[in-house]
């Protein structure tokens, strides 16, 4: 809303605009999740369609402002929009893989949340083709249960390193964050493209 009211006191319409598009993609993000919560036939075509709605919408959007308030041309700010909507999946999609594979002490919240929660996120959706029904059915009943209590989160790290998913996951993320890479080709060398091209190793390397 502050947003909204900045845009209104410089009477700019083209960024209300982007900020109006932009909320009601992510408020339709919520929408559509609660619809896929408690699912196992959650596709990856449905991930990655939730997290351009709850995430990488909000990436793109951030740096489209950006372009529009440096008075860049629109072929320009589509091309960052790109960027910031390639960097904001690879951002999302390391996200989903540290809730399985860090630590509560170093990401700042419980690990195994999205599951417990009734999200099932790109790495179980890698995972399920692969193992045996009595393994998808571990999954199947956390979701069920809504924690882990008959089964173990450690149950579920295990079946996640044993089929590669943590790495397939990961190789995922490193084709959106050379994608965003590739949307800054054709702008001059600078530091700020320096910066913007750093963004999406620092997203891949974090550990929080």
């Amino acid at each position: 809303m502050q947003a909204f009211n900045v845009a209104l006191a410089e009477r700019n319409f083209k960024i209300l605009d982007v900020l109006i598009s932009l909320t009601q993609l992510m408020v339709e993000g919520e929408l559509l999740q609660l619809t896929h919560l408690h699912r196992m036939d959650v596709s990856e075509d449905d991930y990655l369609e939730l997290a351009y709605r709850k995430t990488a919408c909000l990436f793109s959007a951030c740096v489209r402002l950006g372009a529009i308030l440096g008075g860049m041309s629109e072929e320009a700010e589509l091309r960052l929009g790109s960027y910031g909507a390639n960097l904001g999946l690879a951002f999302q999609m390391i996200d989903d893989l540290l809730d399985f594979t860090s630590s509560e002490e170093t990401l700042g919240k419980p690990i195994g949340s999205d599951l417990r929660e009734g999200k099932l996120t790109l790495p179980l959706i890698y995972l399920l083709p692969k193992c045996r029904p009595e393994e998808s059915a571990k999954v199947s009943l956390v979701l069920e249960e809504g924690g882990f209590h008959s089964v173990r989160l450690y149950d579920i790290q295990e079946l996640l390193e044993r089929y590669g998913t943590e790495q397939a996951t990961r190789d995922k993320a490193l084709q959106f964050a050379n994608l965003a890479r590739n949307s800054l080709e054709g702008f001059p060398e600078s530091p700020y493209k320096d910066a913007l091209r750093s963004l999406a190793d620092f997203i891949l390397d974090r550990q929080y």
